[in-house]
């Protein structure tokens, strides 16, 4: 289907009852996560993740806007005390002593962060853990749809801008990218696998998530 070429409700409903059935086999799992990772992650990524990591969970929202499917994303905000500041991200965040669960930590940090409220029952399942070495979280992501479209309220101590990503953009070959990537003065990411959305470079953890699911649309 052309890119600009809009998609019936049927076919979004479909592709949200496809999903549901899909998650009920095994996940694509890190196989898939790991074609978005820098090689120097991959090693890391491949080791059990440590019983010493903070638990943490993620949003991944499939919302309707212009008559296709989109994914929330989150610019964050630049802080100090923020391991990922700048950093494009899903809405999401560490789990805390009032979470019921991981699901109930997923839906409470994107309402916080981005304003829109998830409710339990839209969540259809969730993909594989990954584990993040440089804040040292085992990360849960949660797979959620929405009928409507979205209306936001950032939390700008938090996150500098919503970026709605047309899920017909992140299948398009032509959206990944490779490049360097500056972490600090320090650090210097060679040949980092990107997906270019709206010149938004977002990589790493989030990138290798949006690739799991990608290939769950896939199969």
């Amino acid at each position: 289907m052309p890119y600009n070429e809009p998609e019936s409700s049927l076919e979004m409903d479909e592709r949200i009852a496809l999903l549901k059935m899909r998650l009920k086999r095994p996940l694509p799992g890190k196989a898939f996560q790991y074609q978005m990772a820098n090689a120097a992650r991959q090693p890391v990524s491949q080791q059990p993740i440590p019983e010493s990591a903070s638990s943490s969970a993620v949003m991944i929202l499939l919302y309707p806007k212009n008559g296709e499917h989109h994914l929330l994303l989150i610019e964050r905000a630049e802080r100090s005390v923020d391991r990922h500041s700048g950093q494009i991200s899903f809405p999401g965040g560490k789990l805390e002593a009032s979470d019921v669960d991981l699901a109930h930590c997923a839906t409470r940090e994107t309402r916080e962060e981005t304003g829109v409220a998830v409710k339990t029952t839209q969540i259809i399942g969730q993909l594989t853990d990954m584990y993040i070495p440089v804040s040292n979280f085992k990360v849960t992501p949660f797979l959620a749809y929405s009928t409507q479209p979205l209306l936001f309220q950032i939390a700008q101590n938090e996150v500098r801008a919503i970026i709605e990503a047309p899920l017909r953009l992140l299948q398009d070959p032509e959206t990944i990218k490779i490049k360097d990537i500056w972490v600090n003065e320090k650090l210097t990411l060679r040949y980092v696998p990107y997906y270019d959305v709206f010149g938004k470079t977002v990589w790493g953890a989030t990138a290798m998530i949006i690739s799991e699911f990608l290939e769950l649309l896939r199969t």
